[in-house]
């Protein structure tokens, strides 16, 4: 295996292309962007001040998402890795809109679940 920087290798027996070789995490970062633009809006829609535009409008958001996600996949994310990093990320990000936006109350137990999830990313990530 040959370390090609941060989340990736590359199996010595294969043939390398000429992408580079984290080109996954660009649409790997538009799905978290767009999930997280989701929840806000299907928050705003659940607290019920929004119409029904607003559901459509996550909706459209959580497709555009996973839209993301399969060109992630395709690009060499891989399920395991791609999916962790994913996961927690949008975790995190989701949870800190909660606590500063929404005014939503952590628990310790659950803060030190945010902080572990930070450090399987790194876990994940580590070459």
């Amino acid at each position: 295996m040959v370390n090609t920087g941060v989340c990736g290798t590359l199996d010595s027996g294969s043939i390398p292309d000429s992408r580079p070789k984290m080109f996954w995490i660009i649409p790997l970062l538009i799905l978290i962007f767009f999930e997280a633009i989701a929840d806000v809006v299907a928050k705003e829609w659940s607290l019920g001040a929004r119409g029904m535009s607003y559901a459509f409008l996550a909706l459209l958001c959580y497709m555009l998402a996973n839209t993301s996600w399969l060109i992630a996949l395709k690009r060499g994310a891989g399920l395991t890795r791609g999916a962790i990093l994913f996961s927690v990320s949008s975790a995190i990000l989701a949870s800190i809109i909660g606590v500063f936006f929404y005014k939503e109350h952590l628990e310790n137990y659950q803060i030190l679940g945010a902080v572990l999830g930070i450090v399987s990313i790194v876990l994940v990530c580590w070459e």
